[in-house]
């Protein structure tokens, strides 16, 4: 849970503000009210016992350390049985990440001092008996103080590394992309190099202003590091080629030790090497943060866009003042007689050159209203993966076949609704490029896409005016992805809407309202003109929003009961229904998503009887004992619409950003490295997570 400012925390740690959120917890600035001294405050969210042992004997093992490049760890918390904090020193100054925003692309010497400096903490930490992993280096945990002094910072991820014969089975691992090395997303053991790889990745990205081509991708052959000279050509060839080496995809090609990396560093440009903690650079512009109360970079970036929006309005005001003050002397015609004569700076229109007769000002031509056909055609840009985790530089030829490469698995691309053009169509966004492309062009508008399990086709709604709780009269419909072979399915009287494709293909799963009353329905494409009813609930008790488990055997729905939704399990047959979440009549669930691997089902939960937004929550679908939601530890509201990745690392979802416009982002299942999609100004919705490629 999220702590509020001014709680006090242990009777001695006191809430100043929150500086971020990662997987495992928050990060929080304190004040330590024994001292009176600023620290640091990393939450560590507790998942199993052995975690919760394993923590505790880590954080003693971090709180001996002290090395002058990173922060002391002076304290371990441990509250109730599922949150545990480690207290350390807080680092004043900016991260390396707004450094980069600040200056653009570093200067070689301020890059290979910062990366000499982390070398030095690294090397520390390696060498320490049991040796300690990062796994999150990163430029956002990359600090420098006031005084131009480098830290290496956050351990919430920090691991103790037993032995070369050991995997580390215990704790997080972070994978943000572009910063993590292969070994980092799966099961293979991590070890001192992983960190090597992080930590060239991230001069890579200070030197070219680029985050890398995700290391995964290139394990896999679907990407290749672009050469760091073809980003900034200014880079001597000699330190481009050391952290090149440093980011090589098999751990035995790139420095085996942080000490070989930074004696390379330091001889790329002819530096001597200095006593730890000695190496410095240019410090941040000097403030009076100290007369000032802490603000947190995003509000920082919101009060900025505040005063961009209102000097805008200014001139605006201005434009249409002058355009008034203009209107007499410039088109006098366009006032009467009388009002003429109530303004003495006009020269009377007698005394004036003969003229014509005014015409009036020219008006503003509009585009006519182009009345859509209910006819699809194909996109003008053909839906493609692309292979890299950034935009590309150059253009590059698509192979002819893909394999499962990017963010999320399977292609990479998620399909949603989008009224931009006026009215809703479904749109394709490629996750790795963030273009997109529209797949329907329907006069009365089209919504709720769901993928085919080969990634081929989508079925959808139509009419949809809009983002809507209940669609009446509506039907489902079939598409190709390149927008072509549009077919009907089942028009009955009513309204067909949230489809759900089954895993094997075979059928869909959908909400219908011809019998009078919500209820669950499904349809064989071998015959879409007849469908089944699945549910046939008592008057009053309606079913919708239908998801299939995994291997398609269940179906997970929501039921609509004394005024409120809850959520059900039941057969895929419709046998066997129960209700596994219970919250009572004060919150209405709804909207059941199951994750890929079959064990937990997300869900968002609301109030029903007040306003409050809604929040993300989750339940396990194997242990039916456990009936009580649990709100997941994501500081985002509102969140709806969830959808998994095809790998189940990744949640895209409806959200909305300073502009309080509908949009569509994604980020890790904890609530990390959140990224938005999609920035117009319609509202965009219903996203849906493409599972895998259609074959050429």
């Amino acid at each position: 849970m999220t702590l509020e400012k001014d709680t006090l925390l242990h009777n001695r740690y006191r809430i100043v503000e929150i500086l971020g959120q990662g997987g495992m917890g928050s990060v929080y600035r304190a004040i330590d009210e024994n001292i009176g001294v600023a620290i640091a405050l990393k939450e560590n969210l507790i998942t199993t016992d052995e975690y919760a042992r394993q923590f505790r004997l880590e954080a003693v093992i971090l709180a001996n350390l002290r090395h002058p490049n990173l922060p002391r760890v002076s304290d371990h918390i441990l509250l109730g049985d599922q949150e545990q904090y480690l207290v350390m020193d807080f680092i004043e100054g900016e991260d390396l990440r707004y450094r980069m925003e600040r200056l653009g692309m570093l200067p070689e010497e301020e890059a290979v001092r910062i990366g000499a400096a982390i070398c030095d903490a690294l090397g520390y930490l390696h060498t320490r008996k049991p040796p300690i992993l990062h796994r999150d280096i990163k430029p956002g945990n990359v600090k420098i103080t006031p005084d131009g002094h480098i830290f290496l910072v956050d351990f919430g991820l920090a691991k103790v590394y037993h032995s070369a014969s050991q995997a580390t089975t215990t704790g997080a691992r972070a994978m943000t992309p572009g910063y993590s090395p292969p070994e980092q997303y799966g099961t293979a053991r991590t070890d001192p190099r992983t960190d090597i790889y992080s930590l060239g990745a991230t001069l890579y990205a200070a030197l070219s202003g680029v985050i890398p081509e995700d290391g995964l991708a290139r394990a896999m052959d679907n990407a290749q590091l672009t050469p760091l000279r073809k980003r900034n050509s200014k880079i001597s060839r000699r330190l481009a080629a050391t952290i090149e080496k440093a980011m090589a995809v098999d751990p035995s090609d790139r420095f085996q030790t942080a000490e070989e990396f930074k004696k390379a560093l330091l001889g790329a440009k002819s530096k001597t090497q200095q006593i730890p903690g000695s190496y410095t650079v240019i410090p941040p512009p000097a403030t009076k943060e100290e007369d000032l109360p802490f603000v947190s970079p995003l509000k920082r970036q919101k009060e900025r866009e505040r005063k961009r929006r209102l000097a805008w309005v200014r001139f605006i005001l201005i434009l249409l003042v002058l355009l008034a003050v203009s209107v007499p002397f410039f088109a006098p015609g366009i006032l009467s007689a009388d009002v003429r004569g109530m303004l003495p700076f006009l020269v009377p229109t007698s005394t004036r050159m003969p003229s014509v007769t005014p015409s009036p000002l020219p008006t503003q031509t509009l585009l006519p209203t182009i009345t859509l056909t209910a006819t699809v055609r194909p996109p003008t840009v053909t839906v493609a993966p692309t292979y890299t985790l950034i935009p590309a530089l150059e253009d590059t030829a698509l192979p002819t076949q893909v394999i499962v490469t990017h963010i999320g698995g399977g292609s990479g691309q998620i399909a949603y609704a989008s009224s931009r053009t006026g009215i809703p169509q479904i749109y394709i966004v490629d996750i790795a490029s963030e273009k997109d492309v529209q797949v329907t062009d329907i006069s009365n508008g089209a919504c709720q896409p769901s993928w085919s399990p080969d990634g081929a086709s989508l079925v959808f709604i139509s009419p949809c005016k809009g983002l809507d709780d209940i669609y009446k009269n509506v039907s489902l419909y079939l598409i190709n992805v390149d927008g072509t072979g549009l077919i009907p399915i089942d028009t009955s009287t009513g309204g067909d809407f949230d489809p759900a494709w089954s895993p094997d293909g075979q059928s869909i799963a959908f909400t219908s309202l011809r019998t009078g009353q919500m209820e669950i329905f499904s349809v064989n494409l071998d015959d879409l003109s007849s469908a089944t009813q699945i549910t046939k609930g008592a008057r009053t008790v309606e079913s919708r929003q239908p998801a299939w488990s995994r291997n398609g055997s269940q179906i997970v729905y929501t039921v609509k009961r004394y005024g409120v939704y809850q959520i059900w399990v039941m057969n895929a047959d419709g046998t066997e229904p129960k209700q596994i979440v219970r919250s009572g009549i004060a919150f209405s669930d709804y909207l059941p998503s199951w994750s890929p691997n079959g064990e937990l089902i997300t869900f968002n939960q609301r109030c029903a009887t007040k306003f409050c937004n809604p929040y993300l929550m989750s339940i396990s679908a194997v242990d039916r004992t456990v009936e009580q939601g649990k709100r997941l530890q994501i500081n985002l509201v509102p969140i709806q619409n969830v959808d998994y990745s095809p790998d189940g690392f990744f949640l895209a979802y409806e959200g909305v950003a300073e502009s309080n416009n509908p949009d569509i982002f994604y980020m890790t299942v904890a609530g990390g490295d959140r990224v938005r999609l999609t920035t117009d100004t319609g509202q965009d919705f219903h996203p849906a997570w493409q599972p895998a490629i259609a074959t050429p």
